[in-house]
C-alpha cells in the first residue's frame, strides 16, 4: 500500500508518522465551501470528502488520506482566522466556555471510500485580552481552526477539561486512522 497524505499540516504529518506509517505528502487544490444549511456535525466530514473527490484517480495500491477540522461554538463554525482581529474575536467567543472540535477523515482507495468524524468537547478557562493578544502574537494561529492549537501555550494554560481524543483536537483522530488503515 502506498499511503498519500493530502495535508500540509505539520501536525498531521507528525501524527501519521508517529503511528508508524510511511507516506507521501500530496497537494490537493480544492475550494473548501460548505453548502448552506449543513449540520455542524457533518461539516468536517463533508470537507474531507470534498478534498478526496478533488484528487486524481488512485491506482490499485494507492490509499489517500484527507482530513478537515472544524471548531464549533454557540451554533457557529469557526474556521481558520482571516487576520488578527478575526482570531481575537474567535478566542473571545471560546473564552470561559465549552466548545466542540470535529475532525473528519476520508480514507480512499481505488475502489472504496471510508469517511468518519470524531468529536471532542473542550472547556477553556476565561482569557483576558492580554492573554489573547500574547497568544496571537507569539503563536500566530492563522492556520488553525478556531484560532488555537491544543499543543501550544493556549492548550497548556487554558484548557481545563477535555472529553474526547486529544489528537482529534490536534487535527487527526489517530485511533480512527489506525483502525481503518489496518482494515484495508
Amino acid at each position: 500500500m502506498k499511503l498519500l497524505l493530502a495535508s500540509q499540516s505539520p501536525r498531521r504529518k507528525e501524527l501519521l508518522s508517529s503511528l508508524g506509517f510511511d507516506f507521501e505528502v500530496v497537494k490537493i487544490d480544492c475550494e473548501e465551501i460548505l453548502p448552506d444549511g449543513i449540520e455542524i456535525r457533518e461539516a468536517a466530514a463533508y470537507l474531507s470528502e470534498l478534498k478526496a473527490k478533488a484528487f486524481r484517480n488512485l491506482t490499485g495500491d494507492e490509499v489517500l488520506l484527507t482530513a478537515d477540522t472544524v471548531v464549533a461554538a454557540e451554533g457557529q463554525i469557526l474556521g481558520k482566522p482571516k487576520d488578527e482581529d478575526d482570531a481575537r474575536q474567535m478566542l473571545r467567543l471560546l473564552s470561559g466556555k465549552t466548545h466542540q472540535v470535529y475532525t473528519g477523515i476520508t480514507i480512499k482507495s481505488a475502489d472504496k471510500t471510508f469517511t468518519e468524524t470524531d468529536v471532542a468537547d473542550v472547556e477553556l478557562d476565561e482569557m483576558t485580552d492580554d492573554e489573547i493578544n500574547y497568544y496571537i502574537q507569539n503563536y500566530k494561529p492563522f492556520d488553525k481552526a478556531g484560532s488555537y492549537g491544543i499543543q501550544e501555550w493556549l492548550g497548556m494554560a487554558k484548557i481545563t477539561r477535555l472529553n474526547g481524543s486529544f489528537y482529534t483536537i490536534m487535527g487527526l483522530p489517530t485511533h480512527l486512522v489506525y483502525k481503518i488503515l489496518n482494515e484495508i
